[in-house]
């Protein structure tokens, strides 16, 4: 990992313990997703490998730390995983194709992130004996707002670093 990596992890991972705090004192944390900005911001940031890694371990950090996100219903760890796996896939689109637009970009890998988030869900759900199919589905669309949060926030963000992107 090159230090340029390090220290964009570093940073988007700070914001991404802080942020959510700041969220919630509005009651506003689960509705705009704050965890996720700076964690897929960081993905057109750093390797796809130290942002994976980054996204993989705040949340369960977090989790562990402020209890926000809690471990039951595993929250935390279903977000490491969604998280983890959009940073990446960010990252191999950003290499295989690096033409095409920010937006597309996040916009595949959030909806990517989202099925594979309801997928998890609908599963722990099965293995709590909760219903799957509703838990699944709350936790799909209450998400919708940190979605147009981040389609709206994160291109220019990048486009501002890299006028080229």
């Amino acid at each position: 990992m090159k230090p340029r990596d390090l220290a964009y992890c570093g940073l988007f991972g700070a914001a991404s313990l802080v942020l959510p705090v700041l969220f919630h004192v509005l009651q506003a944390g689960h509705f705009f997703m704050p965890m996720y900005l700076p964690l897929v911001t960081l993905a057109f940031f750093a390797r796809p490998g130290a942002a994976a890694l980054t996204a993989l371990l705040v949340p369960v950090l977090s989790g562990a730390v402020t209890g926000m996100p809690p471990f039951y219903p595993p929250v935390a760890p279903v977000m490491a995983v969604e998280i983890a796996l959009m940073t990446v896939m960010i990252g191999v689109l950003r290499t295989s194709f690096p033409r095409i637009p920010v937006w597309l970009d996040l916009a595949v890998a959030l909806t990517v992130g989202r099925v594979v988030n309801a997928g998890l869900f609908y599963a722990a759900a099965q293995a709590l004996e909760l219903p799957p199919g509703f838990v699944a589905g709350v936790s799909l669309l209450s998400g919708w707002p940190g979605l147009v949060l981040m389609m709206a926030v994160i291109p220019p963000v990048v486009r501002l670093s890299n006028p080229r992107a």
